[in-house]
């Protein structure tokens, strides 16, 4: 039995396809089935069900996932311990990065670590989509806003301004909010799961919950922030998505005066890669070139 199998086995299982496994180890898919049928002939055990509509693994299949996996993370972890020897980040490194963030700010901030560290691999994955960093067999991912509680490790990176803004043709058409409270006669759109329990602003010192309601909610803040700009309503975004659309005057920003809040940006990771010197080395990189651009 090969290591390189059970690394291809994992993936598979983690993937529920070889397509989708070959397609993240860069490999052809008929190597990875071949690989995989290979690990099962050398354990003499069926892992996987393989039919035309799907991949299932079997309750053996399920058992040497987990061991297969914890063999990787020591084999991975020794390798780390070793590069910490000589301090040199090194190996692939799996990253989860918010769609939008991650094209304006990250995007370039990679391609800067890459020329820094040659020897550094990334497997960077954009969606706004929550990761299961264990699950899916990240190292690490980026997120932005309130953490739900979970084992992993968090890192803060820096904070990001929230700015209320909609279009100068909704302003005039509606009149802008004078209060937060006027929130309620107007049409809100809706970023994520930011808004189900409310907006919050700050009044006369103190921070409120205001209800919001209205026409568009989205995942995505590029989708929320083009729906301002035609005039359907009102949006709270982050400071990034909207910047060049208030620069050019096709965004104006409302309730300045309430508006202080932000969302802080995490790195997250598994505990057991915190003494990995590439996730350490990442996170510095990413605190303090965000530092400058978006500010601690």
């Amino acid at each position: 039995m090969q290591l390189e199998d059970m690394k291809i086995f994992v993936a598979t299982v983690d993937a529920r396809s070889f397509t989708a496994a070959a397609n993240r180890l860069q490999l052809s898919k008929q190597f990875v089935s071949r690989r995989v049928a290979a690990l099962e002939e050398s354990l003499g055990a069926r892992l996987l069900v393989r039919n035309t509509r799907k991949l299932a693994v079997t309750d053996l299949g399920y058992e040497f996932h987990e061991r297969a996996r914890r063999i990787l993370t020591e084999v991975s972890d020794a390798e780390q311990a070793m590069s910490a020897q000589r301090a040199e980040p090194r190996g692939l490194l799996r990253v989860s990065v918010p769609m939008s963030f991650g094209m304006i700010h990250l995007s370039p901030l990679v391609a800067e670590f890459l020329r820094a560290h040659p020897d550094v691999r990334f497997d960077m994955q954009l969606s706004d989509r929550v990761a299961d960093v264990v699950g899916e067999g990240f190292d690490m991912a980026v997120r932005i806003g309130t953490l739900a509680d979970s084992t992993l490790v968090a890192q803060k990176l820096a904070e990001v301004r929230l700015v209320a803004c909609c279009s100068p043709g909704y302003k005039r058409r509606r009149r802008a909010p004078a209060t937060p409270a006027d929130l309620e006669r107007h049409a809100c759109l809706l970023y994520g799961e930011e808004g189900r329990s409310g907006w919050e602003f700050i009044v006369d010192g103190a921070r409120e919950m205001f209800d919001v309601r209205g026409p568009l909610r989205a995942n995505n803040g590029e989708v929320i922030r083009d729906a301002a700009i035609a005039g359907l309503g009102i949006a709270r975004l982050p400071e990034f998505i909207v910047a060049d659309a208030l620069a050019s005057g096709k965004l104006v920003e409302v309730l300045e005066d309430f508006s202080r809040s932000s969302f802080t940006v995490y790195a997250v990771y598994p505990q057991h890669r915190q003494s990995s010197v590439t996730i350490r080395a990442f996170t510095q990189f990413l605190r303090e070139r965000l530092a400058k651009t978006l500010g601690a």
